[in-house]
């Protein structure tokens, strides 16, 4: 497949490149510093700012989806804005270019922890990551009214960390996986990327939501 990647260099984008090339797929990175990829087989890298539409258009033409791990850093003041700018660009840019499947990385925030309450809305939620986890959950709910795009929004678990890469992983739908004892559930950023690729290769989730854990 054609795979246009968004968030490359990231912690979860890089590791679904890699899963992507390893599986033989060809991958078009946007990118707005290309010098930040280094050369791959099957890798083609194209400078764009994915907040504007039409640059986001002209480099996932031809593509057969768009894969979205997009965030403009946890540190960053303006968080909820420029991911909300971010998704504007990324989302018209895949239906100006006729792109229909687009998947994207969010977050565990929105993942119920009780019937009505998710997890963004308890006391407990650490405030330094509340507005990334607000916006990745606006998206969501943008998402739900989407009648053009096939689209899939995939929720990490709490607990996503570097580790191996197994293979194997529990799928869930909008409430958060159940951990053993009183550890959260938890996945490596590896096997997120397996799972974001399955879903890729065969969906089972279009215009729904999933969750995954180990």
């Amino acid at each position: 497949m054609k795979i246009a990647l968004i968030g490359g260099t990231g912690f979860v984008g890089s590791a679904v490149l890699t899963e992507l090339l390893s599986r033989g797929h060809a991958v078009t990175a946007l990118a707005r510093h290309p010098e930040k990829f280094g050369a791959q087989a099957g890798l083609e890298v194209v400078k764009a700012d994915v907040a504007d539409a039409a640059q986001v258009a002209r480099a996932v033409a031809g593509h057969d989806a768009v894969v979205s791990a997009y965030n403009p850093g946890w540190g960053e003041a303006e968080i909820h804005r420029l991911f909300g700018l971010g998704y504007d660009g990324i989302l018209a840019g895949a239906k100006q270019a006729g792109v229909k499947r687009v998947l994207a990385v969010g977050g565990a925030g929105s993942l119920e922890v009780a019937p009505g309450l998710q997890l963004v809305d308890t006391p407990e939620f650490p405030a330094e990551w509340k507005q990334g986890a607000l916006a990745a959950r606006d998206l969501l709910t943008r998402l739900r009214g989407e009648t053009t795009l096939d689209w899939t929004f995939v929720s990490p678990p709490i607990a996503l960390a570097p580790g191996e890469r197994t293979g194997r992983y529990r799928v869930g739908g909008d409430q958060l996986l159940p951990g053993t004892g009183e550890a959260p559930a938890g996945i490596s950023v590896a096997d997120l990327a397996v799972a974001i690729v399955d879903e890729i290769e065969k969906p089972k989730h279009t215009r729904q939501r999933f969750t995954v854990a180990n």
